[in-house]
C-alpha cells in the first residue's frame, strides 16, 4: 500500500511541476511578445510607407493645350 501511495504522489508532484513549467514558458512568452509590439509596430510602419505607392505630381489647373504648346 505504501509503495502505491509513493508512486501516486510521485505522479501528482510530476504533473503539477510540469504544468507549472508549461505556464511559466507561456508567461514568459506572452511577455516577450508584449515587450516586442512596438518594434513590430515600427517595422510594419517602415514596409507599408515603402510599399506605398508614390503619389504623383497634379498638373496645375487650368493649363489647356495652347498653353503648354506655346511655352514649349
Amino acid at each position: 500500500m505504501e509503495v502505491v501511495m509513493s508512486l501516486m504522489l510521485e505522479a501528482i508532484i510530476i504533473t503539477i511541476v510540469m504544468l507549472f513549467i508549461f505556464a511559466a514558458a507561456f508567461v514568459t512568452l506572452l511577455l516577450l511578445a508584449l515587450a516586442m509590439v512596438p518594434v513590430e509596430r515600427g517595422m510594419s510602419k517602415i514596409i507599408w510607407e515603402s510599399t506605398a505607392p508614390k503619389r504623383r505630381i497634379e498638373a496645375q489647373p487650368g493649363g489647356t493645350f495652347r498653353d503648354f504648346s506655346s511655352k514649349h
